[in-house]
């Protein structure tokens, strides 16, 4: 496990990067923390280099981003699993969620918070830990999925034609308009990464992109989703015409 030297949350102000081709903020490896805090949603999937907007209002969940605030920024992302037995501290959950840094934050006149997580780096479970304030927390092992934090960095091999043409069947399958002048320019990974994370997958199939080995891996699984919801969902029931 990851053990960053002298303290378990790196502050902000330690995170910045001095690489310049690296955005301002963005942690080391030795800044990401050994235990967290987790939000665990159905459906809501964040991946490295992805943002994911989030409209916190439940008392813990208000207290593990209020945590996060003094101590990196930082908290994890994990579904629940239907297959995986409930514990005390609530349902079973996947191994495999991903860490996000707050990016973004503000305050509403009800008590809500509106926050941007940034994906960091996917991590595999080890083992829950003493909750705290009421949200659920984890030791983790983020290891095996350090090349996360520099989403980007290499190309993404994949078939940019193929998946194009089966997401522009999908939305004219659901009935999704889209910006297509947007979608043609993005680079390939951020394509990948925000269909990914936007298109109204289950949770199983969400599960699986997160999991995806690689970037390239990823596309290859959203085109073959794609193909696959643009004739109904996976429980038979037909796409909207």
């Amino acid at each position: 496990m990851i053990r960053p030297p002298g303290r378990r949350g790196a502050s902000s102000r330690r995170c910045c990067s001095p690489d310049p081709g690296v955005p301002a903020f963005h942690p080391r490896p030795e800044d990401l923390p050994e235990a967290f805090g987790i939000f665990s949603l159905e459906g809501a999937l964040l991946l490295p280099g992805g943002q994911l907007p989030l409209n916190i209002f439940e008392p813990r969940y208000l207290a593990l981003v209020e945590d996060a605030l003094g101590a990196g920024r930082m908290f994890g992302m994990v579904q629940p699993d239907p297959a995986a037995p409930a514990c005390a501290n609530g349902p079973g959950l996947y191994r495999i969620g991903c860490l996000g840094r707050l990016s973004a934050f503000s305050e509403t006149g009800d008590g809500r918070l509106l926050i941007t997580l940034t994906g960091l780096a996917r991590f595999a479970i080890a083992r829950e830990v003493e909750m705290r304030r009421g949200y659920r927390r984890v030791e983790a092992d983020l290891r095996p999925y350090l090349a996360d934090l520099a989403p980007g960095a290499s190309p993404v091999s994949f078939d940019r034609a193929a998946l194009l043409i089966a997401l522009r069947a999908y939305f004219k399958a659901r009935g999704i308009t889209a910006n297509w002048e947007a979608i043609d320019a993005a680079a390939d990974a951020s394509l990948v990464t925000t269909l990914a994370m936007a298109c109204p997958f289950p949770p199983a199939e969400k599960q699986a992109l997160l999991e995806a080995a690689t970037p390239g891996d990823r596309a290859r699984v959203l085109t073959a989703l794609l193909q696959i919801g643009t004739h109904g969902d996976p429980t038979g029931a037909p796409a909207p015409s």
